[in-house]
């Protein structure tokens, strides 16, 4: 659906004559296909563009941090070209929105539609704050190619699992990419300064709407028709790197999208990519229907797996997160981690099933160490795909599989290049992985056993 142009489908357009509203940009880094920023453009004569560094940002590792930091700069460029500049407050979004919406009389606040726990519950309070003075919160829009909620089974239930999910998916669609608005006349108001670049403690990808555009043009180019088989192997770009900038909303899936053929029926490259933006949308819905798994499991019965959090527990959960093993693959990861603030996508599930099966440590460490480092982290991918590692999520074969890390190195690093590059000095191993093979499904039956 949609031409490009940019206009919105099904939305209730309002003109108010001389009016100013604000463009409150969160995790829409970009102007080319943005429908809060198209529908503030359509519908206001001034558009005051403004970003919250919220406190809660301190959360997010300094990669993260350091990414965002660089993708503003980027945006505000991109405004300066267009004749504006983009507005920075630091300070909790419930008192600094409604406060900048006071001081240049808007009417309206507009947003790209926030649908973790978070955003959710601060949305509203914001919300709230502006309607005490007869402002709007207007929400356009969303990170994914489908919004949460949108697939839905006949019943309109949630799915629970990912293949039927993707399917319609698929059949549902999603709209075409909007134009950059050519009339936006940018509003300012007092700014404040954006704070020093945090030190990432590691080398980040280039950030910014034109960055990432050049690297999905590049991958096109060159990447895209060996995806499905290069992909699993680390030693080599075998994937397009985006996600860094879709986490930042630098780059919009919908954008990907209108250059593959994502129906299923195409190019196995194209249909296997499709597939993993339809597992970014589909953790994205597990979490919308259900906050609690942020941290929780989703599998509640799995709340009684016995796991490790003694002082030992804490020592081997500091050989994982150093890259010290002994296991080449698991380490590399580690330190590739640790070295550039990202992680192969297969040595993510690797190292994951490391620390919840052979260390028997808690999923939500491994979710977190991995949200203070990944540049790209994101809270449903990451979160969600950690427990389909660790068995307590939406996978249908879960806790009894167990990788092997001797045999996934053989498997997708046969030549040791990836291994190579990161780990230089042999490290003993740590332990037998079939020993704690056993004790990982010994565990399991006793929780089995429990249940009855």
């Amino acid at each position: 659906m949609g031409s490009g142009a940019c206009w919105l489908v099904g939305y209730n357009l309002w003109m108010a004559s001389g009016s100013t509203a604000i463009m409150w940009f969160r995790r829409d880094l970009r102007l080319a296909d943005h429908p809060a920023l198209c529908a503030a453009a359509a519908e206001h004569d001034v558009i005051v563009p403004v970003f919250v560094v919220d406190p809660a940002f301190a959360r997010a590792g300094a990669p993260r941090r350091a990414f965002l930091h660089d993708c503003l700069t980027s945006l505000d460029t991109a405004i300066g070209a267009q004749g504006g500049r983009l507005v920075i407050r630091h300070g909790d979004p419930v008192e600094m929105v409604p406060q900048l919406a006071n001081e240049v009389d808007a009417t309206a606040v507009y947003v790209t539609r926030d649908y973790g726990p978070y955003g959710r519950r601060r949305d509203g309070a914001v919300g709230t704050a502006l309607a005490a003075h007869e402002r709007a919160l207007r929400g356009v829009g969303s990170p994914y190619a489908v919004m949460p909620g949108g697939v839905r089974k006949d019943d309109g239930t949630p799915y629970a699992v990912f293949t039927p999910f993707s399917k319609r998916w698929r059949a549902h669609g999603w709209d075409a990419p909007l134009d950059v608005p050519s009339d936006v006349r940018w509003g300012t108001a007092q700014s404040d300064a954006l704070a020093d670049r945090p030190d990432p403690g590691c080398d980040l990808p280039s950030a910014g709407e034109d960055s990432a555009h050049d690297r999905w043009a590049t991958f096109l180019g060159d990447g895209l028709d060996r995806y499905a088989d290069d992909r699993d192997t680390p030693s080599v770009t075998g994937t397009s790197q985006l996600s860094p900038a879709l986490r930042w909303g630098t780059i919009h899936p919908r954008q990907l999208l209108a250059d593959l053929d994502a129906s299923g029926a195409g190019s196995k490259a194209h249909t296997v990519f499709s597939s993993e933006l339809a597992w970014r949308d589909f953790y994205a819905d597990v979490l919308f229907e259900q906050p609690h798994t942020a941290w929780q499991n989703l599998n509640a019965s799995m709340d009684a797996m016995v796991v490790d959090r003694d002082a030992d527990a804490r020592r081997r959960f500091e050989r994982w997160a150093t890259g010290t093993t002994g296991f080449g693959i698991v380490d590399a990861g580690m330190r590739q981690l640790a070295a550039t603030g990202w992680m192969h996508n297969r040595v993510r599930m690797i190292v994951a099933s490391f620390l919840v099966k052979d260390l028997h440590l808690p999923w939500q460490w491994g979710a977190a160490h991995f949200m203070a480092h990944l540049v790209d982290g994101d809270l449903a991918s990451n979160n969600h795909g950690w427990q389909w590692a660790a068995g307590t999520g939406t996978d249908a074969a879960p806790y009894f599989r167990v990788f092997n890390p001797t045999t996934q190195q053989e498997r997708y690093d046969p030549n040791g290049d990836y291994v190579a590059r990161w780990v230089i000095e042999p490290v003993e191993p740590m332990l037998d992985h079939k020993t704690e093979r056993e004790e990982a499904l010994r565990r399991l039956g006793l929780l089995k056993a429990g249940a009855r």
